[in-house]
């Protein structure tokens, strides 16, 4: 089963993909972009915020998503597989950087993920007080020097191509205590665990 869990920098998700980890160790974690070696090298790209085009931008982020599921999804369908971000980070930042159609968005993100939609998504979302205080204490990458209202932008493009998505989901208000969040998820995700 293949879990995303998505939502902006700062949001919790890698602290809660660790704590599941500690107590599932079976389970693969992996992340977009940066889960294979040619993600590595997206990544740099990528939170260098050094292109000036958003349709290479968003063509390196599915270059990357084509690669990261022929690694790294692919071969491991019958496990079970948590990605810190995938194709609804790369819905989202498009839709946020300019007039991308969400349809085409749709369509190459299937591509790139050969048809497979992960089977269910946990979507962190922020408040700017609880953004601003978690910013603040992190040096910060290209996309994150972008702005505290963008990146909520992207957040909430997010939000909306979820539900019009209609994968399994949850929403996971990310100002909570870790360990609220922790128990929503695990209840979330009993069946698979």
């Amino acid at each position: 089963m293949y879990i995303l869990f998505e939502g902006i920098d700062t949001c919790g998700k890698t602290t809660q993909i660790e704590l599941i980890a500690k107590t599932h160790p079976e389970v693969i974690i992996t992340k977009e972009p940066g889960g294979t070696s040619f993600g590595k090298k997206a990544r740099e790209i990528l939170l260098g915020d050094s292109l000036s085009s958003k349709r290479a931008e968003l063509l390196l982020f599915l270059a990357d998503r084509a690669e990261h599921y022929e690694e790294i999804i692919k071969p491991n369908k019958d496990k079970l597989i948590l990605s810190d971000r995938g194709f609804l980070s790369g819905i989202g930042y498009a839709l946020a950087n300019g007039d991308f159609d969400f349809d085409l968005l749709v369509l190459l993100n299937k591509f790139a993920l050969q048809d497979h939609l992960p089977d269910k998504v946990i979507l962190f979302l922020t408040d700017m007080k609880t953004l601003k205080k978690r910013i603040s204490q992190k040096s910060l990458d290209g996309i994150e020097l972008r702005g505290l209202e963008y990146l909520l932008h992207v957040q909430e493009q997010m939000k909306k191509s979820l539900i019009k998505l209609g994968i399994p989901h949850l929403f996971v208000d990310a100002t909570q205590s870790i360990d609220t969040i922790h128990t929503q998820i695990n209840n979330f995700l009993r069946n698979t665990l």
